[in-house]
């Protein structure tokens, strides 16, 4: 896989850049600062749980970090909260389940904000748009989104392309990872994969000898969120208003910019 994702996504199985001291500590859930192995005595931390094999929104570089736009943002919430990030990765499926657990202060990690998923954790305001995106080989017979009837579609599981092609009345391939999904395609082992729109136009920018395309699909636009326990709207609102800031003070467009070489769109 990291042959074929040259940024360096398929350390998927790197574990927690945090300090797992105090993990089941005294914490309530409307104190999410507490020290961690690496910390000074004062220093307040976010635990960040994020599927970190997702590119360019979140993925491990070469010294085996945690890279990407949602990285960049969250980094830039904490700094303004005077909160230290440590960001710990898991399986995209598993991310509200340790978040309600209490592993996680808080979850970025490209989540559309859904009246499914808002049934079980708070959402702050969306802080990006995108879409679902159809890759397939050069010369695929796939045209369209109609075309996808009766062919072997890749998905990661748990996610909104997993939704949308089910209610296509599609049974999809499931994965864990997207980078997972992708690379079988690759091999052949699909024919097509349903994945976020900024994901997949990365994915096919690192691996330009793949002859992997994208083609048309009637998506409804979506919106990411940072996912919070419930009971813990106190977070929701200092990250909100941090969030706000970035995005007033040309921060968040600098990010933006960055990573996708172009004026953020308005929210």
């Amino acid at each position: 896989m990291k042959k074929l994702f040259k940024a360096g996504i398929a350390s998927v199985l790197v574990v927690s850049l945090l300090g797992l001291a105090g993990c089941g500590g005294t914490q309530t859930a409307k104190e999410p600062a507490q020290k961690d192995s690496g910390s000074t005595s004062s220093e307040k931390v976010l635990k960040i749980g994020s599927d970190i094999a997702y590119a360019p929104m979140e993925y491990m570089n070469e010294q085996q970090k945690p890279e990407g736009f949602d990285v960049d943002l969250m980094n830039a919430i904490g700094e303004d909260m005077g909160y230290k990030v440590n960001f710990e990765t898991a399986t995209f499926d598993g991310l509200i389940p340790s978040l309600n657990a209490g592993k996680y202060d808080a979850v970025i990690s490209a989540m559309t904000i859904t009246e499914e998923r808002a049934k079980t954790v708070l959402f702050t305001d969306k802080y990006f748009q995108a879409t679902q995106s159809i890759a397939v080989k050069q010369g695929s017979p796939i045209k369209s989104e109609a075309d996808l009837k009766g062919k072997k579609v890749a998905v990661q599981v748990g996610t909104t392309g997993q939704e949308v092609v089910e209610k296509m009345g599609i049974t999809p391939q499931k994965y864990d990872t997207a980078p997972d999904a992708l690379n079988d395609l690759i091999n052949g082992g699909v024919e097509a994969a349903v994945i976020d729109s900024p994901v997949v136009a990365y994915f096919i920018k690192q691996n330009s000898d793949k002859n992997i395309v994208t083609i048309s699909g009637n998506f409804d636009k979506e919106y990411y969120g940072i996912a919070i326990k419930q009971d813990n709207k106190e977070l929701a609102d200092k990250i909100n208003t941090s969030l706000k800031k970035l995005m007033n003070n040309g921060k968040y467009g600098e990010i933006y910019k960055k990573w996708f070489n172009g004026e953020a769109p308005k929210l």
